[in-house]
């Protein structure tokens, strides 16, 4: 029998929630969940906490909201005032492809100091370059390029909208620490088995890739960039750089090939943190696509809850039971034609937490 207060990484907590509830009524369940993983027993007063979200998409309606979390924030910093949001730069162009414009759109979503009593520090540097590459040597990922603030952290909570999405059948917890914890170097190593290419329809040779290339893997080639794929580390810079558009890449149709590195790169985050890291995941507006969509996409299906666990591998086997038993078939696969179980599968067997689990209604 275990005693009193004792947590079991397999145990995932529930409570019933719904979008059309008051803010404070779902900050407080949040925070109900949050304490009954005696996570904060791990943080001290001169801890750094991640709290690692998705801000969500310029035009997008589907994340988390912060005042969610207002309870929960206001533990943590009973412990420690070294607590902020983060997350990681994208690798497309876009409204979060640089630190500046990524905090921008994360204040204008509500994730700023003056509401929340905490700061948005984006993870991977100003342009996504700042990693350190963690050795793992597994199946697909010898290395993992893990945006470097992670690795100054000391304890990490995982914070996770539950989606449908297009490569991976669904995303939560380990794709939020997965991809979500890569720099931009790492999530092209994820997402693409070649190198980034120029189009040359759209190159004018203005050569801003040239000088941000920290391989000098870029050449001048009939009037037009070219990338030598033998000297390109696939750091995706110029990706972002690109005035033009004209950098593209080949993304990986190998869907189990990207779920599985996925989960590697989830495994390699594990190990920076251990024990100090837990996970929550919010089945409330859940969307056929993820929150990087650049629009407010209804949901497909009612508000199931939220659901946390020291195991993010159980958690998100938890969080798609509920949501294709409610639904009484797999309506996840359904919607997006992808076997969403391969990176459950392989997130097990890399050894990043276990498919079984205890669910425990609060």
């Amino acid at each position: 029998m275990r005693e009193r207060g004792t947590v079991i990484s397999g145990d995932v907590y529930f409570i019933p929630a719904k979008e059309d509830e008051s803010a404070q009524s779902l900050s407080e369940k949040t925070k109900k969940l949050f304490q009954r993983l005696n996570f904060i027993e791990h943080i001290d007063k001169n801890s750094f906490v991640a709290l690692k979200i998705h801000f969500g998409e310029k035009g997008n309606k589907g994340y988390i909201k912060p005042l969610w979390l207002l309870d929960t924030i206001n533990a943590i910093k009973g412990r420690s005032k070294r607590v902020f949001l983060t997350d990681t730069n994208t690798l497309y162009v876009g409204s979060r492809s640089n630190a500046v414009d990524h905090t921008m759109l994360a204040n204008g979503h509500g994730f700023d100091t003056r509401r929340l009593g905490i700061p948005v520090v984006i993870a991977d540097g100003l342009i996504g370059r700042n990693n350190d590459e963690l050795p793992i040597n597994k199946q697909r990922i010898k290395s993992a390029r893990i945006a470097s603030l992670f690795t100054d952290s000391d304890a990490l909570l995982c914070l996770s909208h539950f989606t449908g999405h297009a490569l991976t059948g669904f995303g939560a917890a380990i794709k939020n620490l997965g991809m979500g914890c890569a720099s931009r170097a790492g999530k092209l190593d994820q997402h693409s088995d070649v190198h980034p290419r120029v189009n040359h329809e759209y190159c004018n040779l203005c050569g801003t890739c040239f000088d941000f290339c920290p391989e000098q893997a870029i050449e001048e080639k009939y009037g037009k960039a070219f990338i030598d794929s033998k000297k390109c580390i696939g750091c995706g810079e110029c990706l972002v750089v690109c005035p033009n558009g004209a950098v593209k890449m080949t993304w990986d149709s190998d869907k189990i090939r990207i779920q599985e590195k996925m989960a590697e790169y989830a495994y390699a985050v594990s190990r920076i943190f251990g024990r100090k890291m837990a996970c929550i995941n919010f089945l409330i507006h859940i969307t056929e696509d993820c929150d990087c969509m650049c629009k407010g996409e209804p949901p497909f299906m009612d508000d199931i809850g939220i659901l946390a666990s020291l195991d993010p591998v159980a958690l998100d086997q938890a969080s798609v039971d509920m949501v294709n038993e409610r639904n009484r078939r797999d309506i996840i696969s359904e919607k997006t034609g992808v076997d969403w179980s391969v990176q459950l599968e392989h997130a097990e067997k890399t050894g990043l937490g276990k498919r079984d689990y205890h669910l425990i209604e609060i």
